[in-house]
């Protein structure tokens, strides 16, 4: 069945179409700076260079189709984590609104009211890196729901080093500041709204499709089903180098929505320096992430020696929190989980090649010992790809891409799945391990001054990194208004 449209956030989106543009969470934009922030400042009713507020918006609606693909074998024995191998139709919808405020000289607050509506392949299950819309979210209903995304206050310490212009954007109060500064941050967000930005400041919502570009697959980063956190974040700028380190709140259990706000016995770190350059005149960057996390999970190779030593000890006879599996000839995370440790180290480098046109590498690699608690189920992960905004061919607000990504299991991960073990996203009874590889290109036109239409294609070979099963392929659709 072909999911509709709710009828609010079709209704929204549809309404759109008359929008003016915006400095999207940063993204192309059209020369005619026509967007509510700087209509007011052409009519001398706000000061975009000294904001004391502003708001911003989006609304964006996903729609995809999987055909059928060819499978050995689905939910092998019980399990209940397989991609279905039949046609499938989902879709997400989402509105934003962000909202900023001046409290005193450096300090801010934002707040980001979001509404969502989906419906995922499979019940979200059978696909680790290569999620093919990265607006997914766990839990999510065909109902849309509204929630908090983001409440945090932002401070800034100016250290000298000259000056630069901040200009006016989603989550960024147009103002004038140090070069050499330290940024405090407190609240709710997104880490990923400060740390490993997106590529040559082309907003997700107008880029690559799936979830494999939106960081690095393998980067397990503490934060609820929904993908935000509680927590703090330090971030030092220095002429052309950034450092910056945070900690935030883990879920209570695995992939749920309920966070731990222990902070001092749970949490997840990360620490990123960051470096800008320019080659042959063409900005550039590069950046190193580490991460360290610990949380209630278990490992693979404990939730395999207790079924060793008591097969009772099963994915049927949990009591606890688990996923459902129905295999009783399998082990099972619910019997493993205690205080662990899992780490990582990534680095990623953007460059420019032209003005209008540029690419990125991404790699990561994490320890592979502990179930996924938070993203996606990749232990490893490696990515590539192109973006280009359309000056080049008369079309400066017109976004095209290419992206191709791969995710590797840890040998403890890959056993646990031979076993007939399934972890938050995938597990299909049994496995033939092999590298979950990704393609996605992308062409976005804009329409009007404020809309979107963008089609997409991608081919994942091996999903859930079982060689038995795929390959399959996606093709979506995005429609994209801002204001």
């Amino acid at each position: 069945m072909n999911p509709r449209p709710p009828f609010l956030v079709a209704s929204l989106l549809f309404a759109s179409a008359s929008a003016t543009a915006q400095d999207a969470p940063p993204g192309p934009r059209p020369d005619d700076e026509a967007d509510l922030m700087h209509l007011l400042a052409r009519h001398g009713l706000h000061d975009l260079e000294d904001e004391r507020w502003n708001v911003y918006g989006q609304l964006t609606w996903i729609q995809q189709l999987k055909p059928p693909f060819p499978a050995r074998y689905t939910n092998l024995h019980g399990s209940t984590n397989s991609l279905l191998p039949t046609e499938e139709w989902g879709f997400t919808g989402t509105a934003t609104l962000y909202l900023g405020l001046r409290l005193w000289k450096g300090g801010e607050a934002y707040v980001v009211p979001e509404l969502i509506s989906e419906h995922p392949f499979s019940q979200l299950r059978g696909l680790t890196g290569a999620i093919p819309d990265f607006e997914l979210q766990k839990g999510g209903t065909d109902t849309p729901q509204l929630y908090r995304s983001r409440a945090f206050v932002k401070e800034t310490i100016g250290l000298g080093g000259g000056r630069e212009r901040l200009e006016s954007n989603p989550m960024q109060l147009g103002t004038t500041s140090d070069r050499r500064r330290l940024v405090l941050v407190v609240g709710n967000f997104s880490i990923l709204d400060f740390f490993d930005r997106v590529p040559f400041g082309i907003d997700p919502r107008q880029g690559l499709f799936s979830l494999a570009f939106l960081t690095y697959a393998a980067w397990d980063f503490a934060s609820d089903a929904r993908g935000y956190s509680w927590g703090g974040v330090a971030e030092l700028d220095w002429d052309d180098w950034s450092v910056r380190f945070g900690r935030i709140t883990p879920p209570e259990e695995p992939n749920q929505l309920q966070v731990d706000f222990r902070l001092w016995e749970y949490y997840g770190d990360q620490l990123e320096i960051e470096h800008r350059h320019r080659v042959w005149g063409l900005d550039g960057r590069a950046r190193v992430l580490g991460f360290h996390n610990h949380e209630f999970m278990g490992r693979f190779d404990d939730a395999v020696a207790a079924f060793e030593a008591d097969p009772q000890k099963n994915a049927t006879t949990c009591t606890g929190f688990n996923y459902g599996s129905q295999n009783s000839t399998a082990p099972d995370l619910c019997w493993a989980r205690r205080p662990n440790d899992k780490v990582g180290v990534g680095f990623y480098l953007e460059q420019y090649v032209a003005p209008d046109i540029g690419v990125f590498l991404r790699g990561m690699w994490a320890d592979g010992q502990t179930e996924v608690d938070a993203y996606t189920s990749a232990d490893r992960s490696a990515s590539a790809g192109a973006l280009a905004r359309g000056a080049a061919w008369g079309r400066p607000a017109d976004v095209a891409g290419l992206g191709l990504n791969a995710s590797f299991l840890s040998a403890a991960h890959a056993e646990y799945l031979r076993l007939g073990g399934i972890d938050g996203f995938i597990g299909d009874g049994a496995i033939s391990p092999a590298p979950e590889e990704t393609i996605d290109v992308f062409y976005s036109v804009n329409l009007l001054a404020a809309l979107w239409l963008s089609g997409d294609y991608q081919h994942i070979v091996n999903p859930a990194m079982n060689a038995a099963r795929g390959p399959v392929e996606v093709f979506g659709a995005r429609l994209h208004a801002e204001f």
